[in-house]
């Protein structure tokens, strides 16, 4: 019994796992598709700004 309940709560734990991995896959590309390459100024002076203070070359 003990064995059936480990194995039932590891696989929620992989799907867990699996479902924030994309989600934060999903983050990271709209924040580089719509804020990185926005020609909205304040949004993309952001982001610029942002990678800079990282020590991100961008240009």
């Amino acid at each position: 019994m003990t064995t059936a309940t480990h194995t039932t709560t590891s696989a929620a734990s992989s799907a867990s796992r699996a479902f924030q991995l994309g989600l934060s896959a999903l983050l990271g590309l709209f924040v580089i598709g719509f804020v990185g390459f926005s020609h909205m100024e304040v949004a993309h002076n952001a982001a610029h700004d942002y990678r800079h203070s990282m020590a991100f070359p961008c240009h």
